[in-house]
Order: C-alpha cells, then structure tokens, then sequence
C-alpha cells in the first residue's frame, strides 16, 4: 500500500491528538510524548508499505489503515500498556471533532437502502479470500426489521497485529464499535469476537427506536 493519499490523510488527522493522549490519558511527559510519536511515524510508514493494496469495493481499508497506526504508537512505547489502558486511549485519540462528525453522518445513513446494498455487497466480495488483511463477513439482517448483524470470519486487525506480536491488544480495537454506535445514534450488540476466541465476530447494528419491541 502506498503512503500517499488515505494513510497520509489519516496520520495527518489522527497523529496530533495520539500524541496529546499519551499524555492525558497514559500518563507520559511532553517530551517522551514527541519521541514517541516521532518513532511512531517511522514504524507507520513501515507498516503502511508492508500492506498491499486494497481492491476497488474493499472498504476496510480505513480500518487496516487505523490498526497500522495504533500498531505504530505501542510497538513506540517504552512500556506496553494493557488492554484496558489501550481501550481508553485508542478511544480518546479516535473520537475528535472530525470522527464524531462522521460518525453522527453515517448513523443517519444507516439501515438505508444504499447502507443495506452496499453491505451486502460487501458480504459478497470476500476480500479476505485474496487479501489477509482485509475482511470477509456474511450480512445478517434481523427478522423483526430492527437491523442487520455483519458476521465475520476473517479480521485483517487480528492478522496484522498478530504478525506484530500484539494480538492480545485486539481487543482495545474491537471496543471502538460501541463508542462509534453510540455516536452515531444507534445500539451496538455483540456475543463474540474472533480476538476473544469466538467463532466469529458478530457486529449488530439496531435501530433505537425497535429497541425492546
């Protein structure tokens, strides 16, 4: 994958406020916060190019793309911090202004015939057949009209961050799902996550207002 065009855009984005929340929220000096973030930069470069490129339709690009840059932040600290640290930290540096914004103009979107094709279109792909670090899901809709669930059997996240010896770290990803859901304003529900041992990972989308009928 080239660095050029959305890992650019993304590290110019992002890179600002994963600098300020190793402070705020891991607990690092300014100084060791810009050494960190400098390495950083390197090791996202590094793992952008390792990437392939990702095939007209994918799109979980945005999602690999962020996976390389949390990777790129803990593979540069001086102490690895937990899963639960991660959490906190990935989910402070991810919801700025510009992400909640997306996020609130997706929520609107969602469970739209445009929405619903493009998911099943999606299901259809199986990028992950060709590209290890893409996705291959199977689309769900519930049959009370309430939403859909996206299935998937195969997570570029886990196959990148376990090259990387940071599987056990994929959890801190995974939890984004509901912090995104909330913000876009509808529920997320989950039973499993293939980070967890699951047999899938099961990500169900309902719509507020179907909520306990």
């Amino acid at each position: 994958m080239k660095y050029l065009g959305m890992p650019a855009g993304m590290w110019a984005l992002f890179a600002g406020s994963f600098r300020r929340k190793l402070r705020a929220v891991l607990g690092y000096d300014r100084p060791a916060a810009a050494e960190i973030a400098k390495k950083a930069h390197r090791e996202y470069r590094a793992l952008i190019g390792r990437l392939p490129t990702f095939e007209k339709g994918d799109r979980f690009q945005m999602n690999i793309v962020s996976c390389a840059m949390l990777s790129a932040f803990v593979l540069s600290m001086p102490k690895r911090p937990t899963v639960d640290e991660l959490t906190r930290y990935y989910a402070a540096a991810m919801m700025i202004g510009p992400m909640k914004w997306f996020c609130r103009l997706s929520g609107k979107r969602k469970f739209s015939p445009k929405d619903i094709a493009g998911m099943k279109a999606t299901a259809a792909l199986n990028a992950a057949d060709r590209n290890p670090y893409s996705w291959n899901m199977a689309f769900l809709p519930y049959a009370d009209g309430s939403g859909y669930e996206a299935r998937f059997s195969r997570c570029g996240i886990c196959t990148l961050m376990g090259e990387l010896g940071l599987f056990d770290l994929v959890p801190a990803m995974c939890n984004l799902d509901y912090t995104m859901s909330e913000a876009g304003g509808h529920d997320f529900v989950r039973a499993y996550t293939l980070a967890s041992g699951g047999p899938y990972c099961d990500c169900g989308y309902k719509m507020k207002e179907r909520n306990g009928k």
